[in-house]
């Protein structure tokens, strides 16, 4: 499998679904078709990579076999192959734009104006926790109580 080819068509399509989520307007037709089209699409691309990779059906580059998800070294010897960083990337890229697809949504509910979202997507597409984690603080100062701040409607 060329890995590298794999790692380019995902990484520019979630950079693509992440302006699309950044700029375009946040109507149910855009917002629906990142979902589906963005996330659904990468997390398809990933479990179609990451089960044969798994059983050992296709070689990511560490030699063959399946991965040790068990121990340190068994996941260090996954992550520096071709395949496991690629499937790993895949993994990461599908779960930050869920979580920065939220992240726009709840910030649109509460009315956080666009200029102050896209530092806080940046964040989460960069840095995935410490975005969600400054998007909770933004919004904690939008709630007179902690628990209405922490908890995710």
């Amino acid at each position: 499998m060329d890995w590298d080819l794999v790692f380019t068509i995902a990484n520019n399509y979630a950079l693509l679904m992440w302006v699309i989520l950044a700029l375009a307007p946040r109507r149910d037709m855009i917002m629906t078709g990142l979902f589906y089209g963005g996330i659904g699409l990468l997390a398809c691309a990933y479990a179609v990579t990451i089960i044969p990779l798994m059983t050992g059906l296709i070689d990511g580059g560490s030699g063959g076999g399946a991965p040790d998800f068990t121990t340190l070294a068994g996941v260090q010897q996954l992550l520096a192959s071709p395949g496991g960083a690629t499937v790993g990337w895949i993994h990461y890229l599908a779960f930050d734009l869920f979580v920065g697809l939220w992240v726009a949504r709840n910030a649109d509910k509460y009315g956080f104006a666009r200029w102050l979202q896209i530092p806080i997507l940046l964040f989460v597409l960069m840095l995935g926790p410490l975005g969600l984690v400054l998007y909770l603080l933004l919004r904690f100062t939008r709630h007179n109580k902690v628990a209405d701040a922490v908890v995710p409607e």
